[in-house]
């Protein structure tokens, strides 16, 4: 009797045998870079455009089961991740780089987890290739053909795959065209600053007084997920993994005249990012920099399962909420992030000409000082 284990090792080989032609020899020789993942909104070190050809970038993820505390309240659940965030670690290459990854699935786990890369080609985007069981680890090389930004899940089949990803197993793969981002008319830009907002729906089941349950174990926890994720309405959607991870001391941070280009992945849901006070010089707002980017955006669209880009150069000093503007998900189920930029007021762009006061009490059109939360 077959095993779908031995299938899949059967599918494996047989795609490795048709796909070996000369170049396999022409890999081998091109040179090797390994490179140290870290936890979002950060992102690794990178070069914007490279006159090197081709490389292996190496990279190494261990899918952690963990349990995640998602708001301000204590609620938990059993998270599934890839390296122990929510999202996993952005990765970053250049087009025509293979990406070779080493994905580890520790014996500690309970669960069979896979990667489904949707910048790779190839059958479910490697996800028959790297089924790895607890104890398991598994190497996949793919090449980037296809410059942009795209998401990465787990998609270990059937009912499992919706539950790995809104149980935080996703992340996303920024591929740079090797002479770097473009404007409308072909000329480069550049960006000073790159940040990673990962958009995650959770699913808590409640008791019957309405509060969120707890379990013992993800085992434990999923039949009662899966009534609440069948009414695809989700309890908190939250940015890189919990509410307030993205404000207050964790506010993410610009000065006055920095580029900054914000990466936004949503992997189970469509989601509309709005920078309030500011706005989208330039998006790729499906994430595809084969394609040019839209101007002047005030929200734009981040398809289910899908990444966008958007480059901004703030302007003037303070806090700037990023939120998806669907209201309700930013305000009350928690995806709101911060940017605390540093820097001079300019009146020119905003200005209070006369504070609060009676009404009929007349304006004063003198030159008034900025607002004292403007000083800096």
């Amino acid at each position: 009797m077959f095993t779908r284990r031995a299938l899949m090792a059967a599918a494996a080989v047989t795609a490795i045998v048709a796909g070996m032609p000369a170049k396999a020899d022409d890999i081998s020789k091109l040179p090797r870079e390994h490179v140290e993942l870290v936890a979002p909104p950060f992102i690794h070190a990178h070069e914007q455009a490279t006159k090197a050809g081709p490389k292996v970038i190496e990279f190494k993820m261990t899918i952690q089961e963990k349990e995640l505390v998602i708001d301000n309240e204590g609620t938990k659940i059993h998270a599934m991740t890839f390296d122990g965030s929510v999202p996993g670690p952005m990765m970053v290459v250049h087009q025509d780089d293979y990406v070779e990854l080493t994905l580890v699935n520790p014996e500690t786990n309970t669960m069979a987890h896979n990667i489904d890369f949707h910048s790779a080609t190839g059958g479910l985007g490697g996800g028959e290739l790297t089924l790895v069981n607890p104890g398991e680890q598994v190497v996949l090389r793919w090449k980037a053909t296809r410059a942009g930004v795209f998401v990465y899940h787990c998609a270990p089949g059937g009912p499992m795959i919706p539950w790995h990803v809104v149980s935080g197993m996703n992340g996303a793969v920024m591929v740079l065209p090797r002479d770097g981002l473009k404007d409308e008319t072909g000329k480069q830009i550049k960006y000073d600053k790159a940040v990673y907002i990962g958009e995650q729906d959770f699913y808590v089941p409640r008791d019957e007084k309405g509060k969120f349950k707890s379990y013992e174990s993800a085992g434990e926890a999923y039949p009662d997920t899966l009534e609440v994720m069948r009414k695809l309405t989700p309890t908190h959607v939250v940015f890189n993994g919990k509410v307030g991870s993205l404000t207050g001391k964790n506010a993410l941070t610009s000065k006055v005249g920095e580029r900054v280009l914000i990466v936004h992945s949503q992997a189970n849901r469509d989601s509309r990012p709005h920078l309030i006070g500011g706005h989208g010089d330039y998006v790729w707002e499906a994430g595809k920099f084969a394609n040019p980017p839209e101007k002047d955006l005030e929200t734009w669209f981040i398809r289910g399962g899908s990444a966008g880009a958007a480059l901004y150069t703030f302007r003037e000093p303070g806090v700037y909420a990023y939120v998806t503007h669907n209201l309700i998900e930013a305000v009350e189920l928690g995806a709101t992030a911060h940017f605390k930029v540093e820097g001079t007021w300019n009146d020119d762009l905003m200005k209070q000409v006369s504070p609060p006061g009676p009404i009929g009490g007349g304006a004063r059109t003198g030159a008034l000082e900025a607002p004292a939360q403007h000083k800096h």
